[in-house]
C-alpha cells in the first residue's frame, strides 16, 4: 500500500463544506491535529454549529470524503468540536485581508464622503476593495456610488446562497439601502439592525478583498458594538471637522475603541472641511469651522493625522452625482484623497507588522469583553 501523505488527506477533506460558512473546512483552517499512522488517520474538525446533529453530520461527511479518496483501509478517528464565537467570526471572512471602520462622533462631518473616497482611492491604487454601508438609518453609499436602484441578486456557491454586491468604479458594495424603497425609512430596534448587518458581512459574495471599508452610523451605539462583536477589525478611522463640537464628539469615539475591553487600533484621524476654497479663488483658504481642530486632537491623543480635506464645491457635486471626488483627474481634490489613502496604507501596514490581531469582542452580562 502506497504511503499516505498529509496533503492526500487534506485534499480529500477540501471536498467537505462548512455549511454555515459556505467554504470548505481546509481553506477555512478548521482541520487541526492531523496525524497519520500505518493503519489510522486522526484529526480534529471545528464547526460553527456545535449541536450534536451538526457535529455528527460533519463527522459522517469527513469519513465519506476520506474513504472515497483513499479507500476504507484506514481506521479514521475524527473529533468534531464547536467553534467559539470569536473563532467563528475570525474564520468566516478569511479572504478579506483588512477590515476598516470609518467612524465619527457626530453626524454631518462628511464621514460617508470620506469612506467612499477612501474606497475608490484604494481601488485606483490597485487594491481589491469592498464597502459595507452600515449606517442602517441613513444609508448614503448607494447615492455616492450611483447605484441606488440596484436590487441585490443571490448566487449559489457550494450549496449556499450568497448576496451579490453591487459594483461600481472597481469597488464592491452592499448597503441596507438596497433592500428598502428609496423613500422608505428604516425603523428598526438594535437586534434587527444587528441581524441585517450580519447578513451584509457574512452572507455576501465578497471573494478576495484587500480592504473592506465599513461606513458606520455617527456616534457610538448598538451598530458599533455589533461590528466589534462580529469582526476582528484591522482598525478605525475617525472623521471630524475642525469645529470644537465635532472634535469633542470625535474624542469620545476614539475613547470607545481604546477601551480595554474593546481595544481596536485607531489608525488615524481625518479632518474634513478643514477650510473653504472657492472655485474662483482656489488659493484662498477660509476657515469656516475653525482652524486645525482635527490636527490638535491628533497631537493631544498621539494619533496620526491622516489628512486634511478642504470644503470644495466639487466634492459635494461629485457625491450628489454618484461619482466620488477622488475620480476627478489630476485635480487638487484628487491629490488630497490619494494622499490620504497613502497615509492610511502606511498605517495599516505598520499596524499589521507591529500589533497583535484584534480580538472579537464578546458580551457577557451586558458588558463588552474581549475574547481570549
Amino acid at each position: 500500500m502506497e504511503e499516505l501523505k498529509e496533503e492526500d488527506v487534506l485534499k480529500a477533506l477540501s471536498k467537505v463544506m462548512e455549511p454555515d460558512m459556505g467554504k470548505d473546512i481546509v481553506s477555512l483552517g478548521l482541520v487541526s491535529n492531523l496525524t497519520i499512522n500505518e493503519n489510522s488517520i486522526s484529526f480534529t474538525v471545528s464547526t460553527k454549529n456545535a449541536a450534536m446533529h451538526s457535529r455528527k453530520r460533519m463527522e459522517e461527511a469527513c469519513q465519506f470524503a476520506i474513504e472515497r479518496a483513499v479507500g476504507a483501509n484506514y481506521n479514521v478517528n475524527i473529533e468534531v468540536k464547536g467553534l467559539k464565537k470569536s473563532e467563528s467570526a475570525q474564520k468566516v471572512l478569511p479572504n478579506i485581508k483588512n477590515i476598516i471602520a470609518v467612524v465619527s462622533g457626530k453626524g454631518g462631518v462628511g464621514k460617508s464622503t470620506i469612506a467612499s473616497n477612501i474606497a475608490v482611492g484604494l481601488g485606483k491604487k490597485g487594491y481589491k476593495v469592498g464597502v459595507v454601508d452600515a449606517d442602517i438609518y441613513g444609508p448614503s453609499v448607494p447615492i455616492m456610488f450611483d447605484c441606488q436602484h440596484y436590487k441585490p441578486m443571490s448566487k449559489l456557491v457550494d450549496n449556499k446562497q450568497f448576496i451579490v454586491p453591487a459594483e461600481n468604479y472597481g469597488v464592491k458594495l452592499l448597503s441596507i439601502g438596497f433592500f428598502a424603497e428609496l423613500d422608505q425609512a428604516v425603523v428598526w430596534r438594535g437586534p434587527m439592525a444587528a441581524k441585517a448587518l450580519h447578513q451584509l458581512f457574512f452572507d455576501a459574495y465578497w471573494q478576495e478583498l484587500d480592504y473592506l471599508i465599513i461606513d458606520t452610523p455617527p456616534g457610538t451605539g448598538d451598530v458599533h458594538l455589533s461590528i466589534v462583536q462580529s469582526l476582528p477589525l484591522t482598525g478605525v478611522v475617525v472623521v471630524t471637522t475642525p469645529q470644537n463640537v465635532a472634535v469633542a464628539d470625535a474624542k469620545k469615539a476614539v475613547s470607545m475603541f481604546k477601551m480595554d475591553n474593546i481595544n481596536v487600533p485607531v489608525l488615524g484621524i481625518v479632518e474634513n472641511m478643514s477650510w473653504f476654497s472657492p472655485a474662483e479663488l482656489p488659493d484662498n483658504k477660509y476657515f469656516l469651522f475653525g482652524d486645525n481642530g482635527g490636527k490638535n486632537l491628533s497631537d493631544s491623543l498621539g494619533i496620526p493625522l491622516l489628512g486634511q480635506i478642504p470644503l470644495i464645491q466639487s466634492v459635494r457635486e461629485s457625491g450628489d452625482a454618484g461619482r466620488p471626488a477622488v475620480m476627478q483627474h489630476e485635480t487638487p481634490v484628487q491629490k488630497y484623497y490619494l494622499d490620504l489613502c497613502d497615509q492610511l496604507i502606511k498605517k495599516v501596514n505598520w499596524r499589521n507588522d507591529e500589533l497583535n490581531e484584534t480580538k472579537v469582542v464578546e458580551v457577557e452580562y451586558g458588558q463588552p469583553k474581549c475574547s481570549s
